[in-house]
């Protein structure tokens, strides 16, 4: 009796969790255009004049999408300036063939293949927490792609312990899909509120964040499962480039805040400003881990920074 009413709990919120899946997907439909990449295939929105300069690329966060970058730092920027959003490989409306490219590596091209298509040689790239990795992976390895690099409360180097016991079952086989495809998405529709607001502390949440950045399509199975796979994956792959960071040879400004509650500026944002020749670090105190939201106008006025001590140079070496 018992195994059967499990049984029947299962069934109901499965199917609950297909209803949760058509209403978010209605609610957040994609708002750009798909890109075909090696592995992939990538939702873009493409903002902004395409004569202004160098174009900005912004890269999200771990549980978040291109949204989570778009307001109100992205649309300030795309008022003067080309700016392309990518919804990272398995978020947003982005697909993953694989479940395991979850590295900042194997997403790094991805991404610089999704570039060569749009006819983007080069940019500025903002990128945010995850995608901190991400951005320094990209430098990289496609050192010819990176005119600037604008990190916000980066990811960088390895951390003690892990990334919350619930992403690690998420990414274990068989219980994770089982877990994802029944309760994750009517739970989380209960926490994404007070979840939300815990990233942003100290700062206060903007009301309406969590519609306004389409948070809810997190709360989808596939893309939950891609997210957990991103952040279990996480410290072993900024172990192996962690050492590499001195190769860095593009101009690197890093905005972190005290404190952070979610990614340590003194285990990351401090020691990788450290580590690459042409860094500028910006500590604020009093700002937490949501920098774009907090001071989108600090932000914009180091992009703008970063992009005056560029034109010229390459001017010159022209």
């Amino acid at each position: 009796m018992i195994v059967m009413s499990a049984v029947t709990a299962l069934v109901l919120l499965a199917l609950v969790t297909q209803v949760g899946i058509v209403a978010v997907q209605r609610a957040f439909p994609p708002q750009g255009r798909m890109i075909e990449v090696d592995g992939a295939t990538l939702h873009v929105v493409d903002l902004g004049p395409r004569e202004a300069g160098l174009p900005v690329v912004m890269l999200h966060g771990a549980s978040s999408n291109l949204e989570a970058m778009r307001r109100p730092l992205g649309d300030i920027l795309a008022e003067d300036r080309r700016v392309v959003l990518i919804d990272r490989p398995g978020h947003g409306w982005s697909s993953r063939a694989r479940r395991q490219d979850s590295t900042p590596q194997i997403q790094a091209r991805m991404i610089d293949e999704a570039l060569h298509k749009l006819g983007i040689d080069r940019a500025v790239f903002v990128v945010h927490s995850w995608s901190g990795a991400l951005g320094a992976r990209i430098a990289l390895d496609h050192p010819h792609r990176v005119a600037g690099l604008v990190m916000l409360a980066p990811v960088t180097h390895p951390w003690r312990g892990g990334v919350g016991r619930y992403n690690e079952i998420i990414a274990t086989p068989v219980i994770g899909p089982l877990l994802a495809y029944t309760i994750t998405l009517p739970l989380g529709y209960v926490l994404a509120e007070s979840g939300a607001r815990n990233v942003f502390l100290p700062q206060t949440m903007p009301d309406g964040f969590v519609k306004d950045s389409a948070t809810p399509l997190l709360l989808r199975p596939r893309e939950f499962i891609a997210n957990a796979h991103d952040l279990v994956t996480l410290k072993e792959a900024v172990a192996a480039q962690v050492a590499r960071y001195g190769e860095i040879s593009a101009p690197v400004t890093i905005i972190a805040g005290e404190p952070d509650k979610t990614v340590s500026t003194n285990i990351h944002a401090r020691p990788f400003a450290a580590m690459v020749p042409n860094a500028k670090l910006i500590v604020r105190p009093g700002l937490g881990h949501m920098v774009q939201n907090a001071v989108p106008d600090l932000v914009k006025a180091e992009i703008e920074t970063i992009i005056g001590k560029i034109v010229p140079a390459q001017a010159a070496a022209d």
